[in-house]
């Protein structure tokens, strides 16, 4: 029997509960598939080798008396730092909701993942600025200690970057720990660079230099990685869909006559939420038309995370929230657009 108006809520109650769509034939798992006991186990592994190396690296640093090394320590704390903050994420995000926080705890590896991109942009500044003085006051290096102590940071970093390689594609926080690993092994890299040209030619300038384009490199990436995660905080429309086309995705699906208050989010890396009311015709099955539009919003856009309300004609002007005042999107004008009260 199907109702004049109702609410159909599709979304997850628990990271570990499954969702079955009976035409697709598939069971979807939010979390545990995300993650494995492997991946985790390898991140383990590679904070381990980033904390080690990472006193050896500070150590040799202040022998060589190399900013270049100091500069990459740095950024292996920051790494250690990113990779704890992950693995703390995912154990967050692994809890089951509550009450309170009916989403569980997947934002957490959001923030994790601003905190990061922070802490990337902020060290690099400081080796930046520390460039600066010693350009301004050379300083004597050890060419071949500097060199020997990059190499091996270098293959650390390699290691490490293996070991996260094909897991941050889909993962923020993820992401965020391998750009600090990435920023390391490019850091040791030009540490190489800059012992072979103090000991071939003498360059004490070199240190600085390759310490300023590393760290420029590095606060590139580390300020898209802080824009995707603001992003996502402000419940910003993934940059991967287009809010219109799913809007007349809905239209043009056959007996829908609107579509209002239309909303799409991420609720945290790889897992979108979408929430619309939909006004349809007043003789047609909502149940079937509601199976239309699930299929049709998977296939085309990969959302799963569904909120769909249901109205006739004659029941939309009592539910339209954007009557009420709120910003609601406008297609037709492309840009969010505040309805004054009637």
């Amino acid at each position: 029997m199907d109702l004049g108006f109702g609410i159909w809520d599709l979304r997850i109650r628990n990271p570990k509960s499954e969702i079955r769509n009976p035409k697709l034939g598939t069971n979807h798992t939010h979390s545990d598939a995300r993650r494995d006991a492997r991946s985790i186990n390898k991140l383990k592994l590679a904070l381990g080798l980033t904390f080690v190396y990472m006193l050896a690296e500070a150590v040799g640093g202040w022998w060589a008396n190399s900013l270049a090394l100091l500069a990459d320590a740095g950024h292996m704390l920051t790494d250690v730092g990113a990779l704890s903050l992950t693995l703390g994420a995912i154990w967050f995000a692994s809890r089951p909701a509550t009450a309170k926080k009916t989403f569980g705890y997947y934002r957490y590896e959001i923030l994790a993942a601003f905190v990061n991109g922070i802490a990337l942009v902020l060290i690099s500044l400081w080796v930046i600025y520390e460039a600066y003085q010693r350009w301004s006051v050379p300083q004597d290096v050890r060419g071949f200690e500097m060199t020997a102590v990059a190499v091996g940071g270098l293959i650390v970093n390699l290691i490490a970057a293996f070991l996260l390689h094909g897991k941050h594609a889909h993962d923020l926080n993820l992401r965020g720990a391998w750009l600090h690993v990435i920023g390391d092994l490019l850091g040791s890299l030009a540490a190489i660079i800059a012992g072979i040209l103090i000991l071939a030619f003498g360059w004490m300038w070199a240190d600085a230099a390759t310490s300023v384009l590393i760290s420029l490199i590095i606060i590139f990436s580390a300020w898209n990685l802080i824009k995707v995660s603001v992003n996502v905080l402000l419940e910003g429309t993934p940059a991967h869909i287009n809010l219109t086309a799913v809007e007349q995705a809905i239209l043009r699906t056959e007996n829908v006559e609107n579509v209002h208050d239309l909303h799409v989010w991420t609720i945290t890396s790889g897992m979108e939420a979408l929430s619309v009311h939909i006004v349809h015709q007043a003789a047609v099955s909502q149940t079937a038309l509601l199976q239309e539009i699930r299929e049709k919003l998977h296939d085309q856009f990969g959302i799963d995370h569904l909120t769909i309300q249901m109205e006739t004609p004659a029941e939309q002007a009592d539910t339209h929230h954007c009557s009420s005042g709120a910003n609601c999107f406008d297609s037709e004008a492309g840009t969010p657009t505040k309805a004054l009260n009637n």
